[in-house]
């Protein structure tokens, strides 16, 4: 758990420094939905071996995306998929009702508490990572440089070793606690963390620990995190 944990929170941390910084790794970036459903269609006309994906299917629930893209992606994680001959998928905890929901795609997928960002690893020898972290509508870049993509393919092997099979996840906890996804975010509010060092530690966005931060603010009824800690300690979540 610790060498994941360490994993996920330095390909976070790279990833995150690229992006502010601009010096992303070695890889062309792909923007428009044209060029990016093109550049999906080639990752996956090109699988041959083994697909490896960090993937929430939940993510872009509550996003403007057009339906014709989200179609046209979704088909061509299946075809890429079912070219593969090893298909690995780590999805987040909080996705598992949609992943039992929805299409059955090949191979075996896996639960972690948190993905540090979304990423297609094609053969071992191309990557497709959102340019914000998030979402692939956003604009992706495609990665060649064979040392990043081994890192890649190295940050994934260690998730997949912590993360856990769906049959095995353990029940969620009893009702009149945080939902399951807000619980670290709450523990690391009411631990006096800088948004940071808590996006951090939790292996995730600045941007997502803010959206997150702000659906427990609204789950426990207020805008203050001063009070939304009181409010926690009053109902038992601590």
């Amino acid at each position: 758990m610790a060498e994941s944990a360490g994993s996920v929170v330095l390909a976070r941390s790279a990833m995150n420094r690229a992006v502010i910084e601009g010096q992303r790794p070695a890889g062309r970036p792909v923007r428009g939905a044209r060029r990016i459903s093109a550049a999906l269609a080639g990752l996956a006309a090109s699988a041959r071996h083994e697909l490896l994906t960090f993937d929430d299917p939940v993510a872009s629930a509550d996003r403007a995306i057009p339906e014709p893209f989200l179609r046209l992606a979704g088909a061509c994680m299946r075809a890429a998929a079912e070219r593969a001959g090893e298909v690995r998928r780590i999805v987040p905890r909080h996705a598992l009702p949609r992943l039992e929901a929805g299409p059955r795609l090949p191979g075996r997928a896996r639960l972690a508490d948190e993905i540090p960002f979304k990423l297609i690893v094609v053969d071992r020898t191309v990557a497709a990572v959102p340019l914000d972290l998030e979402l692939l509508y956003n604009g992706l870049l495609l990665i060649r440089d064979p040392v990043v993509v081994q890192a890649l393919v190295r940050a994934h092997h260690v998730c997949w070793a912590a993360a856990e099979e769906p049959g095995r996840v353990p029940p969620p906890r009893a009702p009149g606690g945080p939902p399951e996804q807000l619980r670290p975010v709450l523990e690391a509010l009411v631990s006096g963390l800088t948004d940071e060092a808590a996006a951090a530690r939790l292996g995730m966005s600045a941007r997502t620990y803010s959206r997150r931060v702000g659906e427990l603010l609204a789950a426990l009824g207020t805008s203050s995190r001063f009070r939304a800690g009181a409010e926690a300690a009053r109902r038992g979540w601590l």
